[in-house]
Parts: structure tokens; sequence; C-alpha cells
């Protein structure tokens, strides 16, 4: 099985830390990107991994987190374009400008 990704959509950044910490404890599952909007109101969580480890990280989020998630879903085997849009989206939080031959596993910075 290849790489697939996991969405949380949930209201507030301390329930979406929370539910980042219960998916990555859960799964052995990585923070592809973040994204707020409404100024930290909803915030968007991926995550990536094997597609059974991101279904179960983000069933665990769902039913474990301390505020219910607005909106979830899972992506196994994406399509291009999504992986460029999440790669995207994370580029504004590396150091360096990700592109389609750069490691998406870099570190990320806040």
């Amino acid at each position: 099985m290849g790489t697939s990704y996991g969405f949380i959509e949930i209201s507030g950044v301390v329930p979406a830390m929370d539910a980042l910490d219960i998916m990555c404890k859960t799964a052995d599952v990585t923070l592809a990107t973040w994204e707020r909007k409404l100024g930290g109101r909803l915030v968007t969580l991926v995550v990536e991994g094997q597609v059974a480890a991101v279904k179960q990280a983000v069933e665990a989020a769902c039913s474990q987190a301390i505020r219910k998630p607005v909106s979830h879903g899972v992506i196994a085997n994406p399509h291009p374009e999504i992986v460029r849009l999440v790669h995207k989206s994370a580029s504004r939080f590396r150091k360096e400008e990700v592109t389609e031959d750069t490691d998406v596993r870099q570190e990320i910075t806040f």
C-alpha cells in the first residue's frame, strides 16, 4: 500500500494540537501540513502515512479529541494534483521551498 493523506478539520488551535498529538501517538503518521482559517478558529491538519495507519489515526482523533472535528477524511493513493497541493501548502512552513524532487519529510518550522 502506498502513501495516503488523512484530513481533520477542527475548531480551534488547541483542539487541533490535541488531535494531532492523538493521531501521531496512535499510528505511524506524520504531519504533512496544516492550515489556519478565520484567525485560527478553524484548523485543518493533514497527516500522511500508510493507508491503515492514516485511517486508524483519523478515527482515533475523531473519537478522542477534546473537540469533535467539523470534518474529516482519508484519501488513499492520492491523485498527483492532491499531492502537489499538499506540498505547496507545506512549503510555506519549510525552510526551503519544496520542489517535485524535494523530500517532503523535511523539518517543518512554525
